[in-house]
């Protein structure tokens, strides 16, 4: 019994042998995932910062920029295409949740009363309407810049790809998320989500220069740990149509 139950665990254990590529994508992919659906869900909080009023899911978001950089840069713009679509999915299927959850009556003695909970994420609700239309076509035009200064530079300048992505397509996701979360909802005037979209946009900026040794480090360890075959395999890759 004992050594036909190791056989079968055996055979069980080999049936999933991912590769080097695939483990690092999967890993990159969680991280990705993570970031973007954790700034959505805690996005309708609002902070000053020297004065400055900006949305406390800036916070998680720079981890997605710096995470689509690594993953264009190794995977192509098709990963990051499909990275989004999956994204934008699961977003929804959040959305989706979150007005079943919003609709449960809470038990009389539950801490977190209807009320706080339809505070919360109810708001979350327009942030993440806003955020399926804004995410999916920035992360488009964050993969189509990134290629497109990558052909220009002959691949030299991993800063100049990365940042310049980064800087352009958040202008689109910063303002878009903003007018439907906080404009459509009633939230705030047109003069605050002006001031709430700039400061945001410029603590992006901010950061996405910050990020650049964060850039080159991920690019350095993804190369160390990929080896010297990686440039090969890229090539060698067959281009499924989606």
């Amino acid at each position: 019994m004992s050594q036909n139950f190791n056989q079968a665990w055996g055979r069980e254990m080999t049936r999933y042998q991912p590769t080097r590529r695939e483990t690092a994508f999967l890993v990159l992919g969680a991280i990705f995932l993570a970031h973007a659906l954790l700034g959505e869900l805690i996005g309708g909080k609002l902070i000053e910062v020297s004065g400055w009023t900006m949305s406390i899911g800036v916070i998680p978001w720079p981890i997605v920029f710096v995470v689509t950089d690594l993953i264009n840069e190794h995977y192509g713009p098709r990963a990051v295409r499909r990275l989004t679509l999956i994204s934008v999915g699961i977003i929804t299927y959040t959305f989706l949740l979150l007005i079943l959850c919003i609709n449960v009556k809470a038990a009389s003695f539950s801490p977190v009363s209807d009320a706080a909970f339809q505070t919360v994420f109810g708001q979350s609700l327009w942030i993440i309407a806003g955020s399926i239309v804004a995410f999916a076509i920035s992360q488009i035009v964050d993969a189509a810049v990134f290629v497109f200064v990558r052909a220009r530079t002959k691949e030299r300048f991993l800063w100049a790809r990365s940042v310049g992505s980064t800087l352009i397509s958040q202008i689109v996701d910063t303002y878009i998320i903003n007018i439907i979360a906080f404009g459509i909802s009633g939230k705030l005037t047109m003069r605050q989500i002006v001031n709430v979209s700039t400061t945001n946009y410029g603590y992006k900026t901010l950061i996405a220069l910050a990020t650049i040794p964060v850039i080159y480090l991920g690019h350095g360890m993804a190369e160390r740990y990929f080896g010297s075959s990686h440039t090969a395999s890229i090539e060698t890759e067959p281009q499924a149509a989606e």
